[in-house]
């Protein structure tokens, strides 16, 4: 209790807990949640309770619905919004009751399942804390091995976020009905890595404390033979020893003073159940009764159900049954819930229900199954699970009709608050039902058919993986195909245009099915312009067609301005961002992606809020204006970071941040960053290729092996994917040029020809394969692919390829293997004036180096003090960012220049060009930044150039740097 009392002490000082309580039925589990909470509410905070049940029935996330509907029920319209705020649409889904205290709600947008339900979560857990932010709150989640696997998965989530709050939740569980496939299991290990997190393991009472608790319960003094036969039949188990205490009480022998003690002379049967169903023998016949049919209703039930079933029973006398039963403390009634009572414990409702032959169990299953659908057929809402297990476990003696009916119901219900582990067994129980394939490729043959179909299908696209979504798929086009052939246009539309599957997922279809949606409905219509919107990022994205692409996102567009449809068109701008980028359109990409952003203000953490900054992001860097883009990243490193944005997003979110900054060289940012992407995502190939070059770049090459062999995991596992074996192939290419050393050719053959054989591929990833296959010409030395790779990379000039190298430098490395000179010398001239203005510095060091090698391979001696000047300059980058690879070539570099006949100085002392470029600005009186600004490069280098120059020169200072530059004529 020491441990319980000091994780409440931590909740309520805000450092949140959650505390499971693990241990066998009748262990003490509740009561000891009990005490907890008693001493929660004496301390100010609210407790809330929620139960999961061992029968199927309870709706989606019961054991949340419960206690949120209480604390809603006693909350005040203003204070509700304000502790909900715009997440209160989203748990309306759940628990609609909120729309009657918010009238006023809108309904939540349409968004891919696993984002809709990331986003349901969110808004549940930022309540809670907003709930608790005024009065600490402690959360008491009972039974939870009954729990559904939604309710489960929300429970993560919310412990996630809980360490800096004023919560407390705390589980309780049987830990021997948790075995393997258990989907607590897999919660567990989940919950077991927050800091948040602690678990107790309840043990029954140890021997020599049964006779105090004996006491306490009975307020008789046991013998100490009675003391032993309790703790021999019972170990211990309080719930247990209450049972025997209370049997042996009602029987008169607690206090019996003869006998040896033994379970045989005092007549206790061994097993705790037969003590159970001993003390239920004690109640009348028709209580009895009443409480069996209670017990197949599940652990609560309303006195109003049992009445229907009780019909030949009159209201008071049911009332009579029913408090006999309190009074024997069976079952207990459930405070602030009217008519509505639950079974004292769960071991009491499973001997009544067990005690049930076959047969009449069926058979009330069916009745409780009529009496609901008599109470609440006609608007079922939560009750529709409920209905839905009744009449499954009475479908033998009733058919499978309402079966079917109820199990469509539930499965909507289940799909409209994102419990889409709950809709698939709806679903897949009403399609057995009906004896309908659940993975046949028949059209439905009638509207329950396809309803169950399409509802089938959009629950398997919440629980699969992406590469299962090709199933999920089928199973839409089965509803699909029957909606075309009866012509309900209305629902063929709505089952084309539903989000199975990003623009990203290359599933066969796809594309065929919206055309022949498209085909249905008018080509202007509204229903086209929402068809037009995913067809065209699908075509352009998944498909690689950039002129279909175009046509859809135009017609789209249009569509939306006519029609004052601002998400629609934000959202086809957003598409249309991608496709531009995706075929190398980068400042296209631009422009659509800021319109995009402008339109979608409010909704940046959406798939197509992230989607347009994403690519205006990445767009900018390829273009080299890096101020820009660094506006845009801020807003995405604060969307990474913040709660509300689904962990996909968040991993992809982390990708351009990364780019940016390995282009100018702040690796520790780098590192942050692809750590945290990749913790989300662990083969994320874009976080992987930049991570690999960050740590090869700094020497680090044991490091970057380690990430180079899982990006080529990631190659390996990549279907119908063209980006990935492209990037590798890249990135060898990237190494090799770094390290000197070619490793992992045949991968990035097998990479590049993955690439080039499809009919189709987009620009932007025929440049990073193009790039790719350059670095290994050169490493080569191999001057036909040399010159192939010149003709297509030419018309890319002034553009980074990612953050690995510009096409410009490229050219000019191209152009050396060639032996071209001159025009490799004007290409690294275009790369360094590329990576100033952009300040790119690892490639502006790395054009530096590649520049001088160029110029001392053509041994002229006017290119020689040139070369060393910007030799000088790459070792000062290289040395600052830690760039070690780098800064030995450099090292290696000089001494062949100095190596070489020195030409006469073109400058007095030895003073390099870029030193007298920085001291005719000292002499104008320029600070080191803006000297930095000016010239396109760091403070430090600025810094570094000061010293030298001032050492070189003998002035003392900065202010009689001027007087040398004057005596010379360098001013």
């Amino acid at each position: 209790m020491a441990d319980l009392t000091a994780a409440l002490d931590d909740s309520l000082s805000g450092r949140g807990r959650l505390v499971m309580l693990a241990g066998e039925p009748g262990i003490g589990k509740t009561r000891t949640a009990l005490e907890v909470a008693n001493q929660a509410r004496d301390l100010g905070a609210q407790v809330l309770w929620g139960w999961c049940y061992d029968r199927e029935g309870a709706p989606p996330y019961w054991p949340w619905v419960q206690p949120i509907r209480a604390y809603v029920q006693g909350c005040d319209a203003q204070r509700l919004q304000s502790e909900m705020g715009s997440g209160a649409a989203d748990i309306a889904d759940v628990i609609p009751e909120i729309r009657g205290k918010l009238p006023s709600l809108e309904l939540p947008p349409t968004l891919e399942p696993e984002q809709a339900r990331f986003r349901l979560f969110d808004s549940i857990t930022t309540f809670l804390k907003n709930a608790a932010a005024s009065r600490p709150l402690m959360l008491v989640l009972d039974d939870l091995h009954w729990a559904d696997e939604p309710s489960l998965l929300l429970l993560e989530f919310l412990a996630r976020d809980v360490g800096e709050s004023p919560i407390m939740i705390l589980g309780a569980y049987r830990d021997a009905e948790v075995v393997r496939g258990h989907p607590l299991i897999e919660s567990l290990a989940q919950l077991s890595r927050s800091p948040s997190f602690r678990r107790r393991e309840l043990s029954g009472l140890a021997s020599e404390d049964v006779g105090p608790y004996v006491q306490a319960a009975s307020g008789v003094e046991p013998s100490q033979a009675l003391v032993s036969s309790l703790y021999a039949h019972t170990e211990g188990n309080p719930f247990f020893m209450s049972e025997v205490i209370r049997l042996l009480e009602e029987r008169g022998d607690l206090n019996r003073g003869s006998g040896d003690g033994s379970p045989v002379a005092l007549g206790i049967p061994r097993g705790v159940l037969e003590v159970i169903g001993q003390r239920l023998n004690r109640l009348s016949e028709d209580c009895t009764m009443v409480l069996t049919t209670a017990a197949v209703i599940g652990r609560q039930f309303e006195f109003n159900l049992l009445g229907k079933l009780s019909e030949e029973t009159t209201e008071s006398r049911l009332l009579e049954l029913v408090e006999e039963a309190l009074e024997a403390r069976v079952i207990e009634e459930l405070p602030t819930q009217g008519d509505r009572y639950q079974f004292s414990h769960a071991l009491v409702q499973q001997t009544l229900f067990d005690g049930l032959s076959t047969s009449r169990r069926v058979r009330l299953h069916a009745r409780i199954g009529d009496a609901l659908e008599t109470l609440h057929g006609d608007y079922p809402g939560d009750h529709a699970a409920e209905l839905a297990y009744h009449f499954f476990e009475s479908s033998t003696v009733l058919g499978p009709e309402k079966l079917v009916r109820y199990s469509l119901l539930a499965g909507e219900r289940a799909l409209a608050t994102y419990a889409y582990e709950d809709a698939l067994v709806h679903f897949e129980r009403g399609l057995v039902a009906r004896g309908i394939s659940l993975s046949g490729t028949e059209a439905a043959p009638d509207e329950e058919a396809a309803a169950l179909l399409f509802g089938l299908a959009r629950a398997r696209s919440g629980t699969v993986e992406r590469h299962q979504l090709e199933e999920a798929f089928a199973t839409l086009t089965r509803a699909f195909e029957y909606y075309v052939e009866t012509g309900n246009i209305a629902r063929a539309v709505a089952a084309a245009e539903f989000p199975l599957v990003s623009p990203h997922a290359r599933i066969p279809g796809v594309p065929q099915l919206m055309a022949r949606a498209l085909a249905l409905v008018p080509a202007d219509s509204h229903e086209a312009g929402l068809l037009l919107s995913r067809y065209g990022g699908i075509l352009g994205v998944a498909e690689f067609d950039y002129e279909g692409a175009q046509q859809a996102c135009t017609q789209a567009i249009a569509i939306a301005k006519r029609e004052g449809d601002v998400p629609l068109e934000a959202q086809t701008l957003a598409c249309a961002a991608e496709v531009k980028g995706i075929h190398a359109q980068w400042q296209e990409s631009v422009d659509n992606g800021l319109r995009a952003i402008e339109l979608a203000d409010g909704d940046a953490d959406t798939y197509f809020g992230v989607l347009p900054r994403w690519w205006v992001v990445t767009s900018l860097l390829y273009l080299g204006d890096f101020d820009a883009a660094r506006r845009h990243a801020l807003v995405l490193l604060e969307l990474a970071e913040r709660p509300s944005t689904p962990p996909l997003l968040t991993s992809h979110t982390y990708i351009p941040i990364t780019l940016m900054s390995c282009v100018e060289g702040d690796w520790k940012a780098g590192r942050e960053y692809t750590d945290r992407g990749l913790k989300v995502q662990p083969l994320n190939p874009l976080l992987l290729s930049n991570r690999t070059l960050l740590e090869y770049e700094t020497g680090e090459s044991a490091k970057g092996k380690v990430y180079l062999e899982r990006l080529i995991e990631a190659t390996r596992r990549a279907k119908d994917d063209l980006a990935t074996p492209a990037r590798t192939s890249l990135a060898i290419g990237a190494v090799a040029r770094i390290t000197g050393v070619l490793d992992h050719l045949a991968v990035a053959e097998a990479a590049t020809e993955a690439v080039l054989s499809n009919k189709f591929v987009p620009a932007m990833v025929a440049l990073y394969v193009n790039a790719g296959l350059a670095l290994l010409a050169v490493q080569n030395g191999d001057q036909t692919v040399s010159e192939e790779q010149y003709g297509c990379l030419l018309g890319h000039q002034n553009t980074m390829i990612g953050s690995i190298v510009s096409v410009n430098r490229l050219l000019g490395l191209l152009s050396q293997t060639l032996r071209n000179l001159d025009q490799a010398l004007a290409h690294f001239d275009d790369a360094i004036a590329f990576c100033r203005k952009a300040g790119y510095r690892p490639e502006l060091a790395w054009s530096c180096h590649d520049y001088a090698e160029a110029l001392l391979e053509r041994e002229d001696q006017r290119d020689q003090t040139k070369a060393v000047s910007l030799l000088d300059e790459s070792l000062a980058i290289s040395t600052e960012l830690g760039m070690r690879p780098l800064l030995n070539r450099v090292v290696g570099l000089q001494e062949r220049a100095t190596a070489q006949p020195v030409p006469p100085p073109l400058y007095p002392d030895g003073l390099t060009q870029r030193e007298v470029e920085v001291l005719r600005l000292v002499a104008t009186g320029k600070t080191d930044r803006e000297i930095a600004e000016e010239l396109f490069i760091s403070v430090a280098t600025v810094s570094t150039h000061v010293r030298n120059l001032l050492n070189k020169t003998g002035a003392a200072n900065r202010t009689e740097a001027p007087a040398y530059a004057g005596r010379q004529g360098l001013i």
